[in-house]
């Protein structure tokens, strides 16, 4: 019987946190410089929705651990919420449909 358990916990070196401070940093500069080039419309809010989502995504991938987890944690954790968010969808584009027959009865 062996009783020497070894009850070390996974490490990463701290050369890869650095990278990924980096590459925040990078990507938080590139958001701000959607507002100080002056974009506009929806070409300013896709790139900042974008570049939003790459944050959080690296955020919750290396910060999170959730890169070196079981793919059925990752699928509890994250399906969830995208599953709420194409029910918005859903519910943003009913919406539009019935302002816009609205407008046309009320008019």
């Amino acid at each position: 019987m062996n009783t020497t358990h070894a009850t070390t916990g996974q490490q990463h070196p701290i050369g890869l946190y650095l990278k990924i401070w980096g590459l925040l940093f990078v990507l938080s500069a590139m958001s701000y410089m959607v507002d100080y080039f002056h974009v506009q419309s929806y070409l300013r809010w896709g790139l900042i929705i974008v570049f939003m989502l790459l944050k959080a995504g690296l955020i919750v991938a290396v910060f999170m651990h959730m890169a070196w987890e079981r793919m059925a944690l990752v699928y509890a954790i994250l399906l969830p919420p995208l599953c709420l968010l194409v029910l918005v969808g859903l519910m943003a584009a009913e919406a539009d449909h019935t302002f816009l027959a609205r407008l046309a009865f009320f008019r």
